[in-house]
Formats: C-alpha cells, sequence, structure tokens
C-alpha cells in the first residue's frame, strides 16, 4: 500500500484508462467485477465514462503521483445529462454493446439494456429538488485515508459554485460501507425502492 501524498484534481484525458479500470475493479457492491461479466467494460461504459465526455469539468480524481486511486464523476443536471447521454453517449457505444433481445435474461443484458435506456436511472421527483447526481469509486490502496471526503469536497464545492441546490445517488443497500460514509458526509434517505437506494444533500 502507498503512502504517498496524494492530490485531488481535476480530470485531464490521459485519466480515461485509469476511470475504466477502476470502476471495473470496484463494480460490484464496492468489490472486483471483472470476472462478474462476459465483457465488464459496459460497467465504465455507463457509469464512469459518458461523465468524462459530457461533463469533464465534474470529474476530480485522487492522485497519489503514480497512479489514480479512484475518482468522482457526475453531472450538475440530471435531465440534461441524460438526454445528452442517449444523444452524444450512446451512439459511440452502443455496436459494442448491442441492446437485448427481448427481456433481459441475465446480468450482462440488464446492463446492456439499462446503458440503452440509461434515462431509467432518471427519477423526475427527486431531480427537480437535486438536480445534480454522483458516482464515487476508490482502489483499496486509496480506502480509509480520507480521500473519499476529499473527492466529494472537492465536487460538492464546484456544484455550489455553479449555483445547484442539491445533489443525489443511488446505491446498493447491500453496500453498507458505503452508505456509513454518506451518512456521515450528511447525505439523507429519499427513496428506498430496491435495489437501488437514493439519498440526496441540499447544498444551499
Amino acid at each position: 500500500m502507498t503512502n504517498s501524498p496524494v492530490t485531488i484534481r481535476g480530470y485531464r484525458p490521459t485519466d480515461h484508462a485509469a476511470l475504466h479500470e477502476i470502476c471495473i475493479r470496484t463494480g460490484h457492491v464496492g468489490e472486483d467485477a471483472s470476472d462478474r461479466f462476459k465483457d465488464p467494460a459496459i460497467l465504465p461504459a455507463i457509469f464512469a465514462e459518458p461523465y468524462a465526455e459530457l461533463e469533464p469539468e465534474l470529474v476530480f480524481v485522487a492522485d497519489d503521483g503514480e497512479r489514480v486511486l479512484g475518482y468522482i464523476v457526475g453531472t450538475a443536471d440530471s435531465t440534461r445529462f441524460f438526454a445528452e447521454f442517449r444523444e452524444r453517449w450512446l451512439p459511440t457505444v452502443a455496436e459494442r454493446f448491442p441492446a437485448p433481445v427481448g427481456e433481459p435474461a441475465d446480468a450482462d443484458e440488464h446492463l446492456r439494456h439499462l446503458l440503452h435506456h440509461a434515462e431509467l436511472m432518471l427519477v423526475p421527483e427527486i431531480a427537480a429538488e437535486f438536480p445534480a447526481h454522483l458516482h464515487i469509486d476508490l482502489l483499496p490502496p486509496g480506502q480509509g485515508r480520507g480521500l473519499g471526503r476529499r473527492l466529494m469536497t472537492a465536487f460538492l464545492d464546484a456544484l455550489r459554485e455553479r449555483g445547484v441546490p442539491g445533489v443525489h445517488l443511488g446505491m446498493n443497500p447491500a453496500n453498507t460501507r458505503a452508505r456509513a460514509f454518506y451518512d456521515r458526509l450528511g447525505f439523507v434517505p429519499l427513496r428506498q425502492v430496491d435495489p437501488t437506494h437514493h439519498l440526496g444533500m441540499r447544498l444551499g
């Protein structure tokens, strides 16, 4: 485990591979998802890469000088983001990850269905009050070092500078460690419907 000083900084295009890898290695309730999908690259295609493409100014990474240990990605306006996801991002990945024919039959097909219908992640009544949303992931060497809080601070400060009134996130309720982290930061429950629980924070 490295103990080198870690810098929280804005995203650079050269960080793309790190976002891709970290998203996969933390993609199963915070654990490695590499062997859980036929093509685990679909995880960053949904939950990391489109943010770097569509709203890179709201992507921050934790960099120890040798590698990126974690990231936070998000958007200031979820309604706009999912519209742009369909119009600008989906055409770039649709051929690699085609929509399933009929009802999704396994975990891979469920994710491909979500990729082609990412707007299903938008909850209008939540986005009306908490328009921003985020995803945050840290590799094990970056955990327990306060980096999650530092990443969140950078992201939330950027939202406040834009006058965003609130932010939300969706999480797997099985990830109790993440839930404790969000509780400590001041996120509160908004809507609890398995398999996703939504938490929110007002920024005003």
